[in-house]
């Protein structure tokens, strides 16, 4: 998130644009926490993670009056336009916005990956890389101990980080929201790695799939005896949203920073700027709320043949 806003702003100044930052997002919006940004308070801040402008949930803003007050903030610091960077909650409150007359502009960015409008959003390469070297450095414990290792990653309601991770890093068995998980299936796919000899079994669990590693854990332990093997557990949370951002995400980053400032210049707003066949485009706003993009069935498919 860091090398688009470096870019919106860089781009903006080129422009001839001021340039404000809103710390902590739309509840920073609400009061009225607005900074100028100049090219140098962009420096140095591309190679880290997170956002230099802070987060915060904000309740109030899905009210009426919070929109209103949002509204009105905007307007009483004579903003002509807004850029918003964040995933389907972030775009959900761009497009409230822009139903109320304010230019807005989003960019894709969530490491779930299920936002409508990009085939790669922001953060999903750095988490998908951060949860690969977890996966890579399991499987060397678990191949000295012959062991069998869980890995549970993050995504809610999308399968994608665990899916790809699970392909890339050699997974024996993959769970994710949009397949229900039979638990007894996940145990006999790791007892034919082991009748196969392999020294190490490898399972990865997205956090929202209908069996998470918690319940998973519970059924292997209930069935120890009858399955006669030991697992253990390893949940990354959100050690995958702390990554150094790979070069990937800072090139996304810096493209689609560029682009929102290039969309609003041009008169575009209303709309997400994102990914489509490796060329940044613009998609409407009202065509990507509330509308998840759904997982590769060929990527699917692929994890099943390579386990």
């Amino acid at each position: 998130m860091n090398a688009a806003i470096r870019a919106v702003v860089r781009t903006g100044i080129d422009r001839g644009f001021e340039l404000y930052g809103v710390r902590d997002g739309y509840h920073g919006l609400l009061e009225g926490n607005l900074r100028p940004l100049a090219g140098r308070d962009v420096s140095g801040i591309i190679q880290r993670g997170g956002t230099m402008l802070g987060t915060a949930r904000s309740p109030a803003f899905k009210t009426e009056a919070g929109l209103e007050r949002a509204v009105q903030v905007i307007s009483d610091a004579r903003i002509d336009g807004v850029v918003v960077i964040g995933g389907d909650g972030s775009q959900a409150g761009s497009l409230a916005l822009s139903n109320r007359g304010v230019p807005v502009v989003g960019v894709a960015s969530t490491i779930d990956n299920d936002l409508a409008g990009s085939d790669v959003t922001i953060g999903v390469d750095t988490a998908l890389n951060v949860a690969l070297e977890a996966i890579d450095r399991l499987k060397v414990t678990a191949s000295s101990l012959r062991r069998a290792f869980l890995v549970e990653v993050m995504g809610r309601g999308c399968g994608y980080l665990a899916l790809a991770a699970g392909i890339a890093g050699g997974a024996e068995a993959i769970c994710i929201p949009e397949q229900p998980v039979d638990p007894e299936h996940v145990a006999q796919e790791i007892l034919s790695a082991y009748k196969s000899r392999k020294q190490h079994a490898l399972i990865v669990v997205a956090e929202g799939a209908s069996h998470d590693a918690a319940a998973l854990m519970r059924y292997f332990e209930e069935h120890r005896d009858r399955l006669g093997f030991v697992i253990r557990a390893t949940t990354l949370g959100h050690v995958q949203r702390g990554g150094t951002p790979t070069a990937f995400d800072r090139l996304l980053g810096s493209r689609f920073g560029a682009a929102a400032v290039e969309a609003y210049a041009s008169g575009t707003h209303g709309v997400l700027v994102g990914l489509r066949r490796d060329s940044v485009t613009t998609t409407p706003l009202t065509d990507v709320v509330g509308k998840k993009k759904p997982l590769s069935a060929k990527l699917i498919e692929l994890a099943r043949v390579l386990r």
